[in-house]
């Protein structure tokens, strides 16, 4: 998830270019009604979606005047309600004004720029391309990210944003357009419908006691019938894959979302997906499809329940074939994991969820320095689950895993090798440390007989965060990896392309005042390099916004479509070919 890009202060000079509510174009607009797909209630009239308030993001929160609509509810309910709207008016948001905001949870700073959300767009058609666009790309490229609705009165994370999606379709002959809407929760049908955020922000406004506020605000709410928290309160802004012909856009905080991507290139919220009622646990956003067999592997983590862990797999057709619990000691962040041919790789590090620091005063992430990270090693045919082999790797923190695979010693002794890049202080997503913020790509080295860890830097002095390898390859050994350069933090200037058996690295930069996130590979022919990366580009001294498509082999720009609208800076993004979009369910 180009997750770890947004969470440190932003050049001043971009600071003040953009607020939170962008002036909108509408040129060659292909008219689509904006949909709202509530699957858990029916109602005869779906809520209008507002746009965004108008807001600066360069200066903090003034005192809001909270207007919400109780329409629904019977006199006792609204005498509650309006009981609850002055309790928060008078007490909880001057509770958490009077407090000064560390900068990764500044709205300030973290909807500032091209951090800033953006309204939704209906499909706009004949779009400007320079060059040539390969066939095999042909599909839609997809890429989530987190685009708040309305502007917040207290802490924001950049996590806590709304889900919005943006999709590029491509057609023959150079045909593209452009679309960008919002993934229909729960939360966010909710709250669009009373008017104002009302479900609590999980890391911007869940600091100490005006957190601990917001929670029982929030019970309350639900209490009296206000809102409805029992079919899911997640955002659904970081990840996405299409699996068994469904598109899933994802946060582990919730259930996936099933978004369709209808005939002329927009997007449909179907609903909260259980996997035809097989779980009913959240998904963190980064599953694996495994290349070879189509099995979807997946985690889910519990913060409040013990064993805090669950390893879920479903077959090429979506049934569930392993739901196994994995017993952690305390509830820990994962954010992502890694697969092999014949095991899965989980990381247990040093970012965990302590929700009594707020008792403290504190947030409830935190990184426990007296933890010994270490990596859960699991057959994905092991029956029951319970035979994790676990390795110490000390001092380790992954946010995101780009490939693992298996080989043997000399020794005979199996080993897994875990790429993966390693952050440094591991709460710079979360925290202000003061200390240089550092993204190594590192290769990770677990025998599994020894239980001995070997861990080796292989490119220095370069922030590489945000990519992947060539996904017919994940679970094998591979050669390349394609990772965002994170320079300067957290914008990102450019892709490496970097060769992981002797470390060297080709560059493709994006130009002065240029930035970037995620680069997607999408192949073309049996070669590992042989495909073409892409992704959305922000000139920032143009104010204009492209989507590029760059030669995975030689590293070189080979098209560009300039795009009718901004595109801010998100988090992952995937691609659905034609034959894909004529399969979806």
């Amino acid at each position: 998830m180009q997750h770890s890009l947004g969470s440190n202060l932003l050049p001043p000079e971009t600071s003040s270019r953009f607020h939170l509510r962008p002036q909108i174009k509408h040129a060659n607009i292909t008219k689509s009604q904006l949909l709202i797909n509530n699957p858990f209630k029916k109602t005869t009239k779906p809520p209008d979606f507002p746009p965004l308030l108008t807001s600066p993001a360069t200066s903090p929160p003034s005192p809001v005047k909270l207007k919400l609509t109780h329409h629904h509810l019977n006199p006792l309910q609204k005498l509650a309600a309006s009981m609850l709207d002055k309790i928060e008016s008078s007490l909880v948001v001057p509770m958490e004004q009077n407090h000064p905001l560390p900068k990764p949870t500044d709205p300030s700073i973290q909807l500032s720029g091209n951090f800033a959300p953006v309204n939704e767009c209906p499909v706009q058609n004949g779009l400007e391309v320079i060059g040539n666009i390969p066939p095999c790309l042909h599909g839609v490229y997809i890429r989530n990210g987190a685009n708040p609705m309305f502007p917040p009165l207290g802490g924001h994370h950049l996590f806590d944003g709304d889900g919005m999606i943006h999709a590029v379709s491509i057609g023959s002959d150079n045909r593209v357009s452009y679309s960008c809407r919002y993934t229909k929760t729960n939360r966010l049908v909710q709250e669009a419908k009373l008017g104002r955020s009302v479900f609590p922000k999980s890391i911007g406004e869940l600091h100490g006691h005006s957190g601990l506020a917001r929670l029982a605000l929030f019970a309350a709410r639900a209490e009296i019938g206000l809102v409805d928290a029992t079919r899911g309160m997640g955002v659904a802004n970081a990840g996405v894959v299409y699996f068994n012909g469904r598109l899933l856009a994802m946060s582990e905080d919730d259930l996936p979302y099933h978004v369709k991507i209808n005939g002329h290139g927009d997007l449909e919220t179907i609903g909260r997906f259980q996997f035809d009622e097989q779980i009913d646990c959240p998904v963190i956003a980064h599953p694996k499809v495994d290349p070879t067999t189509g099995d979807l592997h997946t985690l889910s983590y519990n913060v409040l329940k013990k064993p805090h862990l669950k390893y879920l797999k479903f077959d090429t057709c979506g049934k569930k074939t392993r739901d196994h619990d994995i017993t952690l000691e305390q509830p820990t962040m994962i954010h992502d994991f890694a697969i092999t041919e014949n095991f899965v790789v989980i990381p247990d590090q040093q970012m965990v969820f302590k929700l009594s620091e707020m008792i403290r005063g504190g947030s409830p992430v935190i990184y426990d320095r007296e933890k010994m990270s270490r990596f859960g090693v699991l057959s994905n045919q092991d029956p029951t689950g319970s035979s994790v082999n676990w390795v110490d790797v000390p001092d380790c923190f992954c946010f995101h895993l780009w490939n693992a695979w298996e080989e043997i010693t000399e020794d005979g002794d199996p080993v897994i090798v875990v790429i993966g890049s390693c952050m440094n202080p591991p709460d710079t997503i979360f925290s202000e440390s003061g200390e240089p913020t550092r993204i190594e790509l590192t290769e990770i080295r677990l025998n599994l007989r020894t239980k001995e860890t070997n861990r080796k830097v292989i490119v220095t002095g370069m922030n590489l965060e945000a990519g992947q390898v060539n996904r017919n390859f994940l679970g094998r050994k591979t050669r390349f990896v394609y990772l965002a350069v994170a320079d300067p933090w957290p914008r990102c200037s450019g892709i490496a392309k970097v060769d992981l058996e002797n470390g060297t690295v080709i560059q493709f930069k994006y130009g002065p005042d240029r930035f970037g996130g995620e680069p997607y590979f999408v192949p073309e022919g049996e070669g590992e390099d042989e495909g073409y990366v892409m992704g959305f580009v922000r000139d920032e001294e143009r104010d204009e916004s492209e989507f590029v498509v760059v030669d995975a082999s030689e590293m070189k720009q080979v098209a560009a479509v300039r795009l009718p609208e901004r595109v801010p800076y998100g988090f992952h993004g995937t691609f659905v070919s034609e034959n894909q979009l004529k399969e979806q369910v």
